[in-house]
């Protein structure tokens, strides 16, 4: 490492120069004074340059000097400053207008605050030239089925290696981007390096230069407002330091890196489509990690997903020995195998090895700056100096690319061959989506997987299955025999294998109290997700078939309804509807009960618009949110139920508009705060305000009748007197709703008495007993002096060691991410059109008591010991204690309600299944207040 480069000082504003200022009071001095000041910064700058050689990337590396520079664009050389999203893409502009023949631009989407996402191409003349027909060729290499092996060897001994390199996806990770111009700059303007000639004849070099814009553009804005004259490499300068929410996620505080399932985030969904465009054989996703790690590059660390091939694994070497020698040239420090496994497939780093990359992830320390010192051994790091990491990897992977070019190709086609002959002899050759139940849920599950590149067929009569079972028309068929064979089963199956000998290590880490080597979550099955049903087939069904089309939009059924439109309850449509309408201000009733109408059986929930009730233009309304939303709606013009409440029951209640207000800002979790508004702005069109979670200690809240606590650390803040104007406001007819456990632990603190429940210590660890306060019979014994001495023990056994070595009192050991099975009071009016199982994603070490029964009601709860893991992997004490315990927590308080979610049901956006109730929650809460309560 250089640590003699010093980085590069900005300009500073002649306000910031204590000589003038000092002149400006001198003025006889001033011109003296002048003069002494240029010709010592004119022998600064002379001396500057002679000690410093220009800061150079590549050694002696020779440029074409007509290819634009940075400094010729933005201004400033590589690594000088800290680029903004709209300089980047500006440079890349400029080098493709000024190499047209060897560099091309795309957009493939845009972000929530409308920056603009690209990636370039890059190659030879020639393979530019032609990237329609290379893309062509691509498609053809998928798919072995129109595509024979000697008609893939042609396709091979002709094709160029399509690469994708993908910088910046965590806007807080600063140096990939630059990286990423370094990268362009150094294909395009070299001359006389026969390693580049060979990288551009043989490989296209895709290039997205930044995969999260938005949160890229608060980090550099933090830095610019925060930084001094000079670079300040203490890590507490506010300049390393970012406010709430940080620059790391998008608009919506999502880590875009877990978004590659569900793609619910334009940053992703866009580049999953790009990808499926070119079948890039090559996926790197550049990243940094704390300032005092070194570098990391593939091969990864176990456990490994088991759908990920052996060829897969042991090609990363190429890579891992070809990043290595560089690293060794330059003297740079590194490490493989540790930390960054391959077994979540949801990483921009994982997602392409199903579709037959080689995928793979490069960390690198970062300054989060221009310069850092590392406390660990006092040295200093330079932006410069990262920004040349990633492209040192960038190149070695262009390199290793352009070596193994017809081996990359032959084992793409390869990978599909073996995908369908898997396939054809799995134990599972088919999965079934019935389209019963919650089919909105079935359609988008299908819908997503057709995204994901599936062959997803869709049933266009009823079928029997090969074990006789019946299934419904418009049921969806998933065959195991195609290219995305591997993706099918990693996506649907209930369960993914984790290594026995790693799970061992996990239970020894976890008794000596080590650190947990699982880095993220253990369970992400879609099926379970959604709430829906995924049967494994072990035959192809016979029936009628055909390719998965889109959904049609919703409608109303019945024609224009002479006394009521009903809109059944339990679906993401009907959420949408009922959000839709608020809005457009219709007047709505709500179910508590089920009831029946000429034949049809209408769910707890339903919802009712009364034509009198609402204004002649109701019936448009109606139309066109239906519509849009997909919601089935069925016109009535009667009010006798056959079975069931009539509209003028008790069990029916006004469904009044909720005016929500959710906790934003520290100390809630930024991602649960940014997920809970995704779900309500973005997936059912509902307006929320965003309130400064300091400002629930003071603001007027009887201007909200529902309030959301994200998960988060509540404590100091919103404070007692927070705390206590939360409680006036529920007892005056508010809803309040925590979502997670650090929001129910806040709602649970006895100090502020809103949920009679506690947070439990490990079950079976007893806390010492206190002492016994004496009495007035009972005189006190006089205190023993503390001489620091306790009574010796004698243990007998190593168990009786163990015991004694453990605290008095402790929390469960922490659960990472498996998906759990609740069960649902449907009889609740939270519970009204839910499933009766629910599947949250449960992590941490929070588990909390029921609540009594004479304070409230525990909606749902979590299943037995032996049935409450439904995905994924737990400690064995954690599901015991787990079991029986509250996933919904329901007290009524004053006119108000107070409901506590004890895992987060909008955790990453992707828990489908469990939005009817968090919208039970949000919509209809506000109904169930008494004597009114706030809003209209």
């Amino acid at each position: 490492m250089d640590t003699t480069q010093q980085p590069a000082q900005r300009p500073q504003p002649p306000g910031r120069d204590p000589q003038k200022a000092k002149l400006r009071n001198e003025p006889n001095k001033g011109l003296t004074r002048i003069k002494s000041i240029i010709c010592g910064l004119a022998a600064l700058c002379l001396s500057t340059l002679c000690a410093q050689p220009k800061f150079e990337y590549w050694p002696a590396a020779q440029y074409d000097p007509s290819v634009p520079t940075p400094k010729q664009v933005l201004g400033f050389d590589f690594g000088d400053r800290i680029a903004s999203h709209a300089q980047i893409t500006s440079y890349f502009q400029a080098l493709a207008a000024a190499l047209p023949a060897q560099a091309k631009l795309f957009d493939y989407g845009q972000t929530w605050e409308g920056r603009r996402l690209i990636f370039a191409a890059i190659g030879s003349v020639a393979n530019i030239r032609r990237l329609p027909e290379i893309q062509a060729a691509m498609q053809r290499l998928y798919d072995p089925r129109r595509t024979n092996e000697n008609e893939a060897k042609k396709l091979i001994a002709d094709l160029p290696a399509v690469i994708w390199l993908s910088y910046g996806v965590h806007g807080d990770e600063i140096s990939s981007p630059d990286a990423a111009m370094v990268t362009a700059y150094h294909l395009l303007a070299s001359r006389g390096n026969p390693a580049v000639d060979d990288i551009l004849s043989k490989v296209v070099v895709l290039i997205d230069p930044l995969q999260n814009p938005d949160g890229r553009e608060r980090f550099v804005q933090n830095f610019n407002q925060n930084e001094g004259p000079e670079p300040d490499p203490n890590p507490l300068a506010a300049e390393h330091a970012e406010p709430w929410p940080g620059g790391r996620t998008n608009h919506y505080h999502f880590d875009l890196n877990r978004d590659w399932l569900t793609m619910t985030q334009p940053e992703i969904s866009g580049q999953i489509r790009a990808l499926r465009d070119w079948y890039p054989l090559v996926y790197v996703d550049l990243h940094e990690m704390g300032s005092e790690s070194s570098y990391y590059f593939a091969p990864e660390a176990i456990p490994y997903n088991p759908h990920l091939t052996k060829e897969q694994q042991t090609n990363l070497y190429w890579f891992g020995k070809t990043n290595a020698k560089y690293f060794d040239q330059f003297g740079y420090s590194y490490f493989t195998r540790e930390e960054y496994d391959a077994f979540f497939p949801g990483y921009g780093a994982s997602w392409p090895s199903y579709y037959g990359a080689l995928a793979m992830t490069y960390e690198n320390g970062s300054t989060r700056g221009l310069v850092v010192r590392r406390n660990s051994d006092d040295t200093t790091i330079t932006f410069r100096e990262t920004v040349r990491r990633h492209f040192i990897t960038s190149l070695g992977t262009c390199e290793t690319a352009a070596a193994h070019r017809e081996e990359l190709l032959s084992n793409f086609y390869r990978y599909h061959v073996t995908a369908i002959e898997e396939g054809n002899r799995d134990p599972i050759r088919e999965y079934i989506l019935p389209r019963r139940g919650n089919v909105s849920a079935v359609d988008k599950l299908a819908g997503l997987l057709v995204r994901h590149g599936v062959e997803v067929s869709r049933a266009t009569a009823p079928f029997k299955a090969a074990d006789g079972k019946e299934y419904p028309p418009g049921s969806y068929v998933i065959p195991t025999a195609q290219p995305a064979k591997r993706l099918v089963r990693v996506l649907l199956d209930e369960n993914v294998a984790m290594d026995e000998s790693f799970l061992k290590g996990e239970e020894r880490r976890r008794k000596r109290r080590e650190s947990s080597e699982i880095y993220d979550v253990t369970a992400w099955s879609l099926p379970l997700q959604f709430g829906v049903e995924a049967i494994p087939a072990n035959a192809r069904s016979q029936g009628s078939f055909e390719p998965f089309q889109s959904v049609p939009p919703g409608r109303v059924e019945g024609g224009e309804a002479t006394v009521a439109y009903l809109v059944p309850w339990g679906s993401a449509p009907a959420g949408r509807f009922v959000a839709a309408a608020l809005k457009d201000g219709l007047r709505m009733l709500t179910s508590d009960r089920p009831f029946k109408q000429n034949e049809h059986t209408y769910p707890a929930g339903t919802v009712i618009v009364k034509v009198k009730d609402n204004a002649a233009t109701v019936h448009e309304i109606v139309r066109r949110n239906a519509e849009s939303s997909g919601a089935e709606v069925i016109a009535t013009s009667t009010s006798w139920m056959d079975e069931g409440p009539n509209f003028g029951s008790q069990w029916v209640a006004y469904l009044r508009k909720p005016v929500i207000a959710l906790a934003w800002d520290r100390p809630a979790g930024s991602a649960s705060a940014g997920q809970t508004r995704f779900v309500l702005e973005r997936q059912f069109g509902y307006p929320v305000t965003v309130v400064r979670t300091q400002q629930l200690a003071n603001a007027d809240l009887s201007k909200f009748n529902v309030i959301l606590l994200p998960d988060g650390g509540f404590g100091d803040v919103p404070g007692p007197a927070g705390a206590k104007r939360l409680k006036d406001w529920v007892q005056s007819g508010g809803t309040l709703i925590g979502l997670g456990p650090g929001a129910v632990q806040f709602m649970a603190d006895a100090r502020n008495a809103l949920l009679d429940v506690k947070q439990e210590n490990l079950a079976g660890v007893e806390p010492p007993k206190p002492p016994v306060p004496p009495t007035p019979a009972t005189p006190a014994t006089p205190a023993t002096p503390d001489t620091g001495r306790v009574p010796g023990k004698i243990y007998k056994n190593q168990e009786e060691y163990e015991k004694a070595v453990q605290p008095d009192t402790d929390l469960p050991s922490s659960a990472h991410g498996f998906i759990a099975r609740a069960k649902v009071d449907t009889e609740h009016w939270l519970g009204a059109g839910v499933a009766e199982i629910v599947y949250p994603l449960v992590s941490g070490r929070a588990i909390f008591t029921p609540v009594k029964a004479d304070k409230g009601v525990n909606v749902a709860v979590y299943a037995g010991p032996d049935q409450v893991a439904a995905s994924g992997y737990t400690w064995d004490e954690y599901r015991k204690q787990l079991a029986y315990k509250p996933f919904v927590i329901y007290q009524h308080e004053g006119r108000g309600n107070v409901i506590g979610f004890t895992s987060d049901p909008n955790f990453r956006a992707y828990l489908d299944g469990l939005n009817v109730l968090f919208l039970n929650a949000v919509f209809r809460g506000p109904a169930h207040v008494g004597g009114g309560g706030f809003g209209e």
